[in-house]
C-alpha cells in the first residue's frame, strides 16, 4: 500500500483515486481481507490512458513489455500494463509448476492462442523461450469470433476454427512440436479430427489448455482416452489478472480441476454474487480477483466467472474448481466463442 499510494512511487491513476476513497489505503489496509474495502475499479481501466498505470517507482524509463487489452468479452477492452520484472516472476512460476505436471524441458512449442493485444500471446512467447526452445504460433482473434457468434453466424465461426486448425496442422507435420497450448473450444474441434489426434499423439507430450472453461466430463475424456499418453494440465487467467493461475499438480482423474494464483500477489475470493460475502468451502459462488505486486494494484476485482470455493495450498485467499462463466456480466451477454 505504501508503494502505490506514496506520491513518489505511486502510478497516477491510483494517486488520483485515492482522493476519492474515504479511507487511507497507507494506514487503514492492513490484511488481505481489507482489501474488499477497495471499490471495483476494473471499469475504469477501458479509458485511462496506459503511461498513468505505471507506478512512479519505476523510473522515468521503466521495462514495459507491453500494454495488453482484455478479449473484449464485456465491451470495450481494458487495457493494463506489464513490466519485465513481473513478466519474469509470473513465467518462472509457471514454469516450475509445468515441470510438476510432466511438461518436457527444452521442447518445441505449438500455440492456438490470441496475440497482438492479447497479453496471453506474450505469456505463450516467454513460457515457449524459457521452459522450451522456440514457439510457433497460429493468431487467433477472439473478438472476430465473438462479433460472428453475436451475429447469429455461428457457421462463419466454425469455418474461422476450421482455418485455425488447417494452420496448426501445417506446423503439426513439419515440425517436432513436443508441447500444444490450445484454447479448450478449439481443442475440442481438434478431438473430432481423426487425423490430427492421431498427429498429436505421435508428436505432442504435453498439452496445456486455458482460456474459457472445460467441462469435466471433457477433461476426463481427453485424459484417460484421447490423450491419454500425454501430459494434460490447463490454466485459469484473464489480464485483469495480469497473468494466470496454473492446475494443481497430482490430481487423479475424479478430482475437480483445481486452481491455485500465485499468491499472495494474485488471490481469489468466490463470494455470493448478491451478498458479495464469502460462500462454503464445496460451493459455487462468483470469482472475486485482487492482484497486488509492485507492478500493479486492482483489489476487489469481481470477475465474469463462476467456480466452486476449495481451500488454498496455504497460501491467501481461496483456490477454484470448475469455472464457468456466467451468462450476463456489466449488463452484456457472455460470448467465450473460441477463447
Amino acid at each position: 500500500m505504501e508503494w502505490h499510494f506514496h506520491p513518489e512511487t505511486g502510478s497516477p491513476f491510483w494517486l488520483r483515486r485515492a482522493e476519492t476513497l474515504d479511507f487511507d489505503p497507507r494506514t487503514e489496509i492492513r490484511t488481505h481481507a481489507d482489501l474488499a474495502r477497495f471499490p471495483n475499479v476494473t471499469g475504469e481501466l477501458r479509458h485511462v490512458r496506459a503511461q498513468d498505470l505505471v507506478p512512479r517507482g519505476y523510473g522515468s524509463r521503466p521495462d514495459v513489455v507491453g500494454v495488453f487489452e482484455s478479449g473484449g468479452t464485456t465491451g470495450a477492452p481494458k487495457r493494463v500494463v506489464l513490466t519485465r520484472d513481473w513478466l519474469d516472476r509470473m513465467v518462472a512460476w509457471s514454469n516450475a509448476n509445468l515441470d510438476a505436471h510432466g511438461f518436457p524441458r527444452g521442447a518445441d512449442w505449438l500455440g492456438l492462442v490470441p496475440t497482438g493485444p492479447h497479453i496471453v500471446g506474450e505469456f505463450f512467447r516467454r513460457s515457449a523461450d524459457t521452459h522450451g526452445t522456440r514457439g510457433f504460433t497460429i493468431d487467433l482473434d477472439p473478438r472476430w469470433v465473438k462479433k460472428l457468434i453475436a451475429a447469429g453466424r455461428g457457421a462463419d465461426a466454425g469455418a474461422y476454427a476450421e482455418h485455425l486448425l488447417e494452420q496448426a496442422e501445417f506446423v503439426l507435420t513439419t515440425q517436432d512440436i513436443g508441447v500444444l497450448t490450445i484454447t479448450p473450444s478449439v481443442l475440442e474441434r481438434l478431438a473430432g479430427r481423426e487425423d490430427l489426434v492421431e498427429l498429436v499423439n505421435k508428436k505432442v507430450k504435453a498439452i496445456r489448455w486455458g482460456g474459457t472453461q472445460l467441462d469435466p466430463d471433457s477433461r476426463h475424456l481427453y485424459r484417460t482416452e484421447i490423450f491419454q499418453d500425454i501430459a494434460f494440465c490447463g490454466n485459469y487467467g484473464s489480464t485483469m489478472i495480469l497473468g494466470f493461475a496454473g492446475e494443481r499438480p497430482g490430481l487423479s482423474d475424479e478430482d475437480p480441476c483445481t486452481f491455485d494464483p500465485l499468491s499472495p500477489y494474485v488471490t481469489f475470493s468466490v463470494v455470493d454474487p448478491a451478498t458479495r460475502e464469502p460462500v462454503a468451502y464445496g460451493e459455487r459462488g462468483q470469482v472475486v480477483v485482487s492482484h497486488v505486486s509492485k507492478t500493479f494494484l486492482l483489489p476487489n476485482n469481481l470477475e465474469r466467472d463462476l467456480a466452486t470455493r476449495l481451500p488454498s495450498l496455504g497460501g491467501v485467499g481461496d483456490a477454484v474448481a470448475d469455472i464457468a462463466p456466467v451468462a450476463t456480466f456489466e449488463n452484456e451477454t457472455v460470448i467465450e466463442g473460441v477463447y
